[in-house]
């Protein structure tokens, strides 16, 4: 089985003694994202998460290349991906 796709999901919460937390999960699957995408709210979904994706990479400020030269190079690129991921 291939790897087909890759999330990271963050979640705050706020527990009772005011003390906030931060946790980001990842999760990975073999199952075709395209296929998922058309069913119930997933459309919906599938759009917030590419909307973030483009978030992270106008985010990024360490070249001066263009938007879509940087969607290119992150998917070549698995250094520079884990760098839009992690925030580094």
């Amino acid at each position: 089985m291939a790897l087909k796709v890759l999330m990271a999901v963050t979640a705050q919460r706020e527990c009772n003694n005011g003390h906030k937390r931060e946790e980001t999960r990842y999760f990975i699957s073999s199952l075709d994202a395209t296929d998922r995408a058309r069913k119930g709210n997933s459309a919906a979904n599938m759009a917030v998460v590419r909307h973030i994706a483009l978030n992270l990479i106008k985010a990024d400020t360490s070249s001066k290349i263009g938007i879509k030269n940087r969607r290119l190079k992150a998917g070549w690129d698995n250094d520079y991906l884990e760098k839009l991921l992690m925030g580094k």
